[in-house]
């Protein structure tokens, strides 16, 4: 069996990367990968959502509402909004509710709609998010600091690769039946 990295023992935290490794006669190749990204992308994630939280006291979701949000100079409606961050339109409603009453995002009636309502950035919520966008770019570069050039290009081609495998699986009638 596989022995923790010194970090991983002391807190006792195992992945499900790591529990697979203890038993790899079980798993395809592909499920091991699959692990592997999980893990790297839930890494990460924790990461910057702890960073957020302590260094700005903002939430991930918060931080991705003013990223949407920042690429779209004359704000965008709440459906599309829901669409691109792959959240319900029930859930971004109330995110969108603390936001507006904490100033970083204001919410105005269509004028061509009453029904529809458009969400856009104020300038203090363009200011905080340029700074936290900052410090997040920092945060990455810090925790991917061990990849060479060479072996962030080979990944991101790698990937590429993997995200167009996946598009064209979910375009292919189902197999399964």
């Amino acid at each position: 069996m596989p022995t923790l990295p010194d970090a991983d023992a002391k807190s006792g935290w195992i992945d499900a990367e790591t529990k697979v490794a203890e038993a790899p006669a079980d798993h395809g190749d592909e499920l091991r990968l699959w692990l592997r990204l999980l893990t790297c992308s839930t890494l990460v994630e924790t990461e910057v959502r702890r960073r957020l939280r302590e260094e700005f006291d903002f939430t991930l979701p918060r931080f991705d509402l003013l990223a949407q949000l920042e690429r779209a100079v004359d704000g965008m409606v709440l459906g599309a909004l829901s669409k691109r961050m792959m959240v319900s339109a029930g859930n971004l409603t109330a995110l969108v509710e603390r936001m507006v009453e904490s100033g970083h995002v204001s919410r105005t009636t269509s004028p061509a709609d009453r029904r529809v309502q458009i969400i856009a950035l104020t300038d203090h919520g363009r200011a905080a998010f340029r700074t936290m966008a900052d410090r997040h770019g920092d945060w990455i570069g810090s925790l991917f600091a061990d990849l060479s050039a060479q072996d962030r290009k080979a990944l991101m081609a790698g990937l590429a690769r993997l995200k167009g495998s996946v598009r064209r699986a979910l375009d292919a009638p189902s197999q399964t039946g």
